[in-house]
């Protein structure tokens, strides 16, 4: 079990250091951390000031992970690596540990932009098919009164986007920028520029937009309760196929470096 020093502000004192554990699953860290874990972090790393990158991990980002070493090692370099994926909460139990709770990227960003209207952080939407990050950041700013979205814009994750993607970000100021290109990409994207964007938190959000805006549906409450929402993506995304093949080779490597291991890790 690994122990990992982040940084939270509380109230209006200097950022402290909390220390927190994480797991390693097929390799890839994932911290133990909840929701609002998740805003203290954000809050300290603000405070900071200096350019932080935060991953939403799940079981496709750490198959993924397996065979492409450039991914591999942005999950190990990222500040956080959340749990986004009842898969790696079992993976998890199945080594004897612990993670507290699923925290995602579709539900993140809505706490994080309620946060944010009482914090007066600055958020930035990239991302998306055109005009979605446009319609998002309307929506977050009519639902969370004072929410300041400094910028929304679609580019694209290629080098050639990346000039025009950068001035307007550092134009823009923001405290936090949201992502949103899918993984790999948006992953790779923020570390590849973290330095040159210099914004306090940078997250991949994946279709967190799409949820937002009703683009995509997300699957009803039951269903997640019941852990089936991959299932749901499957049904009412059936493009999704190839990525989803990930899944049932998940569980199979996890359940086999069990038996190996015999105690896991």
């Amino acid at each position: 079990m690994e122990r990992t020093t982040y940084y939270a502000l509380r109230n209006t004192q200097p950022a402290i250091h909390i220390t927190q554990y994480a797991v390693r699953i097929l390799g890839v860290r994932v911290d133990a951390l909840t929701y609002d874990d998740l805003l203290e972090q954000i809050a300290g790393f603000i405070a900071e000031g200096a350019p932080h990158q935060i991953c939403t991990v799940n079981p496709e980002f750490v198959m993924e992970a397996r065979r492409n070493p450039a991914f591999r090692a942005v999950l190990e370099q990222a500040d956080l690596c959340l749990a986004d994926g009842v898969g790696l909460l079992w993976a998890a139990r199945r080594q004897g540990r612990r993670l507290p709770e699923r925290v995602t990227g579709s539900d993140g960003v809505p706490l994080i932009a309620a946060r944010a209207a009482e914090a007066g952080w600055r958020l930035y939407l990239l991302g998306a098919a055109p005009g979605v990050a446009e319609q998002a950041a309307e929506i977050l700013t009519g639902r969370y009164p004072g929410l300041q979205v400094v910028g929304a814009y679609v580019g694209s994750p290629t080098d050639a986007d990346a000039p025009e993607i950068i001035a307007r970000v550092r134009q823009a100021k923001p405290d936090v920028l949201f992502v949103a290109y899918g993984a790999p990409s948006q992953d790779l994207w923020i570390a590849r520029r973290r330095d040159t964007l210099g914004v306090p938190v940078m997250m991949g959000v994946g279709g967190a937009f799409d949820h937002i805006t009703g683009m995509r549906r997300r699957a009803p409450a039951w269903v997640q309760r019941l852990n089936l929402e991959w299932l749901f993506r499957l049904i009412t995304q059936p493009w999704r196929w190839r990525r989803q093949l990930a899944l049932p080779w998940f569980v199979w490597a996890v359940m086999r470096e069990k038996e190996v291991a015999g105690i896991g890790y």
